[in-house]
């Protein structure tokens, strides 16, 4: 089943370019380096060993700086290549790379791509992290010898059984790796059950809970000064997300008496003009990033239509209101808030990271909020710092299964 899979992907082979092309026409794909993508690079491979680690997303790439940094602080001397695939996450993590780290968009997996990749990148180790192992590639690494690990592996209970249905493939795929760290039971017991044996599956946590903070415009951060109310972010978020956070604003100073500055980071920067009708709708008064303004006290909202500024934002924020928590999007990455201090509140809908609100929740390190009077209510908060110190304590126990990794990581390079 595992060499049909890799069939299938030979055969599309001479798809590759066009779908690409029309990627680009869209606006989908980075101009200077879509080819990456063909097994192209644009940077050269830097002398010593090579550790190469896949994260999809940006909340997946972001997550892998902590590893990064504990490899690092073990082995001085090791250099890192970060792959990812959506065109976000290259813009963002290019604004976040460790030292001595590069970044290039994960090649398609099919053979012209995979080999050209990794002749040239001849990786000492690869990690592959989160949701994503492909077939073509780790095939290819295990044939050359090439150690591999998983880690923050987490598989839904959707996928274990959509998985399943290629009957020994996902098996077989898995068994190539040659360690695998898991976020919780339930990915670990579905990594043995598609593996059909009791092979050792870790649990050693999220790698977004440990990750590094965000890293901040020095200048920017110094805008704010003592002129602005309590402020408070409603971050990766969308238009519902927004329409609450504005309404328990209103709500919050005509209800009571409470005066606040908002920052909205919107998920999708296309989402500008709604942001700023749904202000003018309710009154309110607003500067935006994308004309190059900066927040201004005298305003009561500042929309930060930008990609890789919220850890600015996060630092001059004592509250964050985590988006894509009220809706489909099944909620995003609470953990870089923790890690600048913020108290985080979340709407019921968080399946993306089920496992992380529970932790939070647990430690009563995170507020459920419903309603836009639930988040007016949060903001009268006194006891919010005591939150967010709750929250610290947990994202340091999260570190102690980053150690672990670490060290199983530098076993297998050593090897």
């Amino acid at each position: 089943m595992l060499r049909l899979v890799l069939g299938v992907g030979a055969v599309l082979s001479p798809l590759a370019q066009p779908l690409l092309k029309r990627r680009l026409a869209k606006g989908k794909e980075d101009p200077a380096r879509w080819r990456e993508k063909l097994g192209e690079p644009t940077a050269a491979r830097p002398n010593g060993p090579l550790i190469w680690m896949h994260g999809v997303g940006v909340g997946e790439v972001m997550a892998l700086r902590g590893l990064i940094i504990a490899l690092s602080t073990k082995r001085p001397d090791l250099n890192f290549l970060v792959t990812s695939s959506a065109r976000s996450s290259g813009e963002v993590f290019e604004k976040n790379l460790p030292p001595r780290t590069q970044h290039q968009y994960l090649p398609l997996d099919m053979p012209g791509p995979v080999s050209r990749f990794l002749n040239h990148w001849k990786p000492d180790l690869a990690v592959w992290s989160d949701q994503e192992v492909w077939p073509r590639l780790a095939v290819t690494c295990a044939r050359r010898g090439i150690p591999q690990a998983y880690v923050a592996a987490r598989i839904t209970d959707k996928s274990a059984a959509a998985k399943s249905r290629f009957g020994d493939a996902y098996g077989d795929l898995y068994r190539l790796l040659d360690a695998r760290h898991a976020q919780e039971d339930r990915t670990a017991s579905a990594l043995r059950d598609l593996m059909g044996d009791e092979t050792d599956v870790q649990i050693t946590g999220s790698l977004k809970a440990a990750a590094a903070p965000l890293v901040c415009d020095a200048n920017l951060l110094a805008s704010f000064d003592a002129d602005f109310s309590p402020v408070w972010v409603v971050a990766s978020a969308h238009l519902i997300d927004i329409k609450l956070a504005l309404d328990a604003q209103i709500l919050a100073r005509e209800k009571h008496g409470f005066t606040s500055f908002l920052i909205i980071a919107p998920r999708i920067l296309t989402d500008t003009q709604p942001i700023e009708n749904m202000c003018e709708d309710r009154g309110l008064t607003w500067t935006k990033r994308s004309a190059k303004q900066l927040p201004d006290p005298a305003c009561d909202t500042f929309i930060a239509d930008s990609f890789g500024e919220l850890g600015t934002w996060y630092r001059v924020a004592s509250l964050a209101q985590i988006g894509g928590t009220f809706d489909a999007t099944e909620g995003h990455n609470p953990w870089e808030a923790v890690a600048l201090n913020c108290a985080i509140l979340h709407g019921p809908r968080v399946q993306n990271f089920a496992m992380d609100y529970a932790i939070l929740t647990d430690a009563d390190a995170a507020r459920l909020v419903k309603t836009a009077e639930d988040i007016a209510e949060a903001l009268l908060d006194t006891t919010l710092p005591q939150m967010s110190d709750r929250a610290m304590q947990v994202r340091t126990t999260a570190a102690q299964g980053l150690s672990r990794i670490a060290d199983d990581l530098l076993g297998l390079l050593r090897a």
